[in-house]
């Protein structure tokens, strides 16, 4: 059996160390060292000044304490939550003093940047995946998440108490889960097609999907007129009251499949919507992350939307340089357009810009980066899909988009505006032995995946670039839309895919195989150029980097 003294310091290291030996002998005389190991911390505050110890000693100890309790703690994670609960090996030690970790370093300077606040709450846990120890001050956005964990909270119900805007709280859970502060239930979004057993590891983290978004084309009313879009059909918007009900419908589903919700508002203009600050309110106040695809607007619009929540990006659309711009979008459009760049900015609104990418300007998206360098936070392309008013435009041929892909992924990695969208970009990245992205979605084509689109009289669309439907709002729920059996086949993609081991993150493009003629369910992305070397790459290739810089906005950047 341990001597007492031993146990003493094998609890209470960086304690023994700090005090140094004569010190800590004196401490365990004066405690009786055949107590209670636990009580010492309560015993250095009690003699804290009569033995002239330093005044942060006892929180110290209470901080090694909690990790050698933490330690010996014989809960695991359990495998299946059925709520989000708190790690049950978590302990938070209040303390009135912040660096205290600095301490707990053998080669930290006793006191150094050690300060006194009394609003200190330190984390000691393991995490539920890995199983090692972590400890951290929590920070504002930690406690936020266990309160309303513990407190039983809905995102919405914390905003509406002023707590904080919804996205906010929805990401500080997320961020808490991923810590393995908090346990969440496993999302249910996972690819039908793949199990554990059979997919390779750099594939695995695109197995399952953790964020759904709805594409909301709220309105068709628009104030421009473009040249390839692909749908200008009259559908009359939903009445306010219809709009909210789709709300909470979506709200059930992504508490039924165990995912954060995204609502993704686009058009047509969605400002233009007559309830559209409303229905914008309605969707942050349940805690959805919010987001426009729109068109340059009055700042005051904006600002009213910002008085409500600020949106997790707003997306705008460019079609190359000024002249071809303003030809496909409409006269002034392109300075219109980086002058409401300028002004989101200054409103701290993250940018993004969309480019459809045709024949003609497929020389100019490169000179368009550059030029929005300092203008936008992100920028990227969608192919054209020859389909409405975009059947006048021509796509470019096969191999000038492969010449491009190799520029465009050069070019990406040294400027970082540039979004790794199209999902054939990885095979590009496997020749030159980069990392695999998460292409179009996070996900490779996230149809009836991790979204869908949903238009303003209530149809269901798995992709919102061709003709896709599934459902429709108005006849039932989004859960049964989601698993019927039409949804599936577009989630399921291609025959011609299902073998390829880049299917993950690709299975190209439908809406491009469709306008030109293709059975979407049985033939491949006409554009592809993967070949059994590349494959072969893709199986030994490590994973760096699952979100291919996508900036966390998966499946929201479709128009």
């Amino acid at each position: 059996m341990n001597l007492p003294a031993d146990r003493y310091q094998a609890i209470y290291p960086h304690c023994r160390r700090i005090l140094g030996k004569q010190t800590w002998g004196r401490i365990l005389a004066a405690s009786a060292a055949d107590s209670e190991p636990g009580a010492l911390p309560e015993f250095l505050q009690q003699w804290q000044q009569e033995l002239d110890l330093p005044p942060f000693i006892a929180d110290l100890a209470r901080i090694e304490r909690a990790c050698h309790d933490v330690k010996k703690d014989k809960h695991v994670a359990t495998p299946h939550v059925s709520q989000t609960t708190l790690n049950p090996t978590l302990k938070i030690v209040p303390v009135a003093w912040k660096n205290l970790l600095t301490l707990m370093t053998a080669a930290a300077a006793v006191g150094k940047g050690v300060h006194a606040d009394p609003d200190i709450f330190i984390a000691v846990w393991r995490h539920p995946k890995s199983g090692r120890l972590h400890l951290r001050e929590a920070d504002q956005a930690d406690l936020l998440a266990l309160k309303i964990t513990v407190e039983n909270i809905t995102p919405g119900e914390a905003a509406a108490h002023g707590q904080a805007d919804a996205a906010v709280i929805q990401a500080a859970l997320r961020r808490a889960v991923k810590k393995g502060l908090l346990q969440a239930p496993a999302s249910l979004i996972r690819r039908e097609t793949a199990s554990s057993k059979n997919v390779p590891l750099p594939l695995k983290p695109f197995v399952k999907a953790d964020i759904f978004t709805l594409q909301w084309h709220i309105t068709q009313a628009c104030d421009l007129h473009c040249r390839h879009c692909y749908d200008r059909s009259e559908r009359d918007p939903m009445p306010l009251e219809t709009a909210l009900g789709v709300l909470d419908d979506f709200d059930a589903f992504c508490r039924q499949m165990q995912v954060s919700g995204q609502v993704t508002f686009t058009g047509g203009n969605p400002l233009l919507y007559p309830h559209f600050n409303r229905i914008y309110r309605a969707a942050a106040g349940r805690g959805f992350g919010v987001a426009i695809l729109g068109n340059p607007s009055p700042m005051g619009a904006v600002e009213k939307l910002l008085n409500i929540a600020r949106p997790l990006f707003f997306q705008v659309s460019l079609e190359g340089l000024a002249p071809h711009n303003n030809v496909i979008r409409g006269a002034g459009h392109f300075e219109r357009t980086l002058d409401f760049l300028d002004q989101l900015r200054s409103l701290n609104i993250y940018t993004m810009v969309m480019l459809t990418l045709s024949r003609d300007n497929i020389d100019q998206v490169l000179p368009l980066a550059d030029l929005l360098r300092d203008r936008a936070d992100h920028f990227t392309f969608n192919r054209l899909a020859t389909v409405g008013e975009g059947a006048r435009l021509a796509m470019a041929s096969p191999a000038a988009f492969r010449i491009f892909l190799r520029q465009y992924e050069a070019c990406a990695r040294e400027n970082p505006l540039l979004g790794l969208k199209d999902n054939l970009l990885n095979l590009i990245r496997c020749e030159s032995g980069q990392a695999l992205c998460g292409g179009c979605t996070g996900f490779g084509c996230g149809a009836a995946f991790n979204f869908v689109a949903l238009l303003p009289d209530g149809e269901v669309h798995a992709c919102r670039k061709f003709p896709s439907l599934i459902g429709n709002v108005h006849q039932s729920r989004l859960i049964d839309i989601y698993h019927s059996r039409q949804a599936r086949r577009y989630r399921n993609g291609s025959q011609s895919c299902r073998d390829c081991p880049l299917n993950l993150v690709c299975r190209g493009c439908m809406a491009v195989a469709y306008s030109l003629g293709l059975d979407v369910f049985k033939d491949r992305d006409p554009f592809c150029f993967v070949t059994p070397e590349i494959q072969q790459r893709v199986l030994a290739q490590r994973l760096t980097n699952p979100a291919g810089g996508i900036n966390n906005h998966a499946g929201t950047r479709l128009r």
